[in-house]
Parts: structure tokens; C-alpha cells; sequence
């Protein structure tokens, strides 16, 4: 609050001096010029008032251009916060990723039919972390969070709601990777179904990691209510 409202004045007063120089110059261009504008046509007061209007343009640009530098945010046109089914999706998310807690080695598990092998697989972590199609829950959520900056949060939650946002990016892409890798751990040099489950079991770690970013997130939401 006190960034923005600092912000807001340094720009009035950046277009005080524009106005301010406007004034100025047209009173010593009247001066030097007296003689010459009482013989001007009407056609070159438009002009002149054709320039000052373009002059007066061009100083509140620049006011907006130097109001921006400071505050990036006010270079981007506001935008509107999350609907009700986008916020949604963070809560379908959230239970999603708790359900493939309470059941990873089921939902880690896939078994041909009619009785036949059972293995592990990591490709249910993924569609939970929302990677594998786009109506995952979780798909692209990151756009949703961008949204809720829009919302009245509470200022006690604002810190806590950034670091939630940058948690969640570092532990979707690990469990990713992690998810990824064990797919193909039990056939690479050296590895096994013992790899499998190694890499398996980081992926479950940052899914946790994941969720307690959500829950963060769903906190800060609701302060907004």
C-alpha cells in the first residue's frame, strides 16, 4: 500500500513539471512572439493549438512511461480475478493430490488384464500435478494464480500466497521429473525395479510439497472472501 500510494505521487508530481513546463514555455513563446501570433491566420492558431494539444499528450505518455518504471504493474492493463470454476479447479486439484497420497501405491500401480503383471508407474503423479491433459484440474493452474493477485487479499497473507506460487512451480517440476525418469529407471544401465521405486518415492515427496503449496494458496483465497 505504502509502495503504490509513493508510486502514485511521484507520478502526479512528475505531471505537475509537465504541466507546469507547458505553461512556461507558452508564456515566453507568447512573449518572444507577440507580434507575429496577432498577425496569424485562424488556420495557424489551430496549429498552434494542434501542437500543444500533441505537446500536453506526449507529457502525460512520458508521466505514464516513468510512473511504470517504477511500478511495472501499472504498465499492465488491470486485470480481473479468477472466476468461480477457475478457483474451483484449485480446490478439485488440492483433493486430487491428497486422494493419489492416501492411495499412491494403488494409483502408482497398473496391472495387465486378466490377472496378469503388475508394475509400478508414475504417469497418475503427473495427471494429478496437472501435465498430462488440459482437463487436469491442475493444468496450467499457474494462470489462475496470476489472477488471484486481483483479489482483496488479505496483506497478512500476500507474502505467504508469493512463496506458495514459487513453491508449487519447484515441486511440480521435480515430482515431474522425478515421475518421468522412474519410467524408464528399471530398463537404463545399472537400474531396476528397485530404481523405479527410489525415483517413485521422490516423486511422492514433492507431491506432498505440492499440496502444502495448494493449501497455502487456498488460505490466501479465502481471505479474500
Amino acid at each position: 500500500m505504502v509502495s503504490s500510494s509513493r508510486n502514485l505521487m511521484m507520478a502526479a508530481l512528475c505531471l505537475s513539471s509537465a504541466q507546469g513546463f507547458t505553461v512556461q514555455n507558452g508564456s515566453s513563446t507568447s512573449r518572444q512572439s507577440s507580434s507575429a501570433l496577432q498577425m496569424s491566420s485562424t488556420s495557424n492558431n489551430e496549429e498552434g493549438v494542434s501542437r500543444r494539444t500533441i505537446f500536453q499528450s506526449a507529457a502525460a505518455l512520458s508521466v505514464a512511461s516513468i510512473a511504470s518504471t517504477f511500478n511495472p504493474e501499472l504498465a499492465v492493463a488491470a486485470g480481473s480475478p479468477p472466476t468461480a470454476a477457475e478457483l474451483a479447479r484449485i480446490k478439485t486439484g488440492y483433493d486430487g493430490l491428497t486422494y493419489l497420497l492416501e492411495n499412491f501405491e494403488a494409483e502408482t500401480t497398473v496391472c495387465r488384464e486378466n490377472g496378469g503383471e503388475c508394475k509400478r508407474d508414475a504417469e497418475r503423479v503427473r495427471k494429478y500435478l496437472g501435465l498430462r491433459s488440459t482437463t487436469d484440474p491442475l493444468f496450467q493452474i499457474e494462470k489462475v494464480f496470476v489472477k488471484v493477485k486481483y483479489m482483496d487479499v488479505d496483506p497478512d497473507e500476500i507474502e505467504s500466497f508469493f512463496e506458495a506460487t514459487e513453491e508449487w512451480n519447484t515441486a511440480q517440476n521435480m515430482s515431474n521429473s522425478m515421475a518421468f525418469i522412474s519410467q524408464f529407471a528399471e530398463y537404463n544401465p545399472g537400474g531396476g525395479k528397485d530404481e523405479v521405486l527410489k525415483y517413485l518415492d521422490e516423486a511422492q515427496k514433492q507431491v506432498i510439497q505440492a499440496r502444502g503449496a495448494l493449501k497455502k494458496i487456498l488460505k490466501a483465497i479465502e481471505s479474500a472472501s
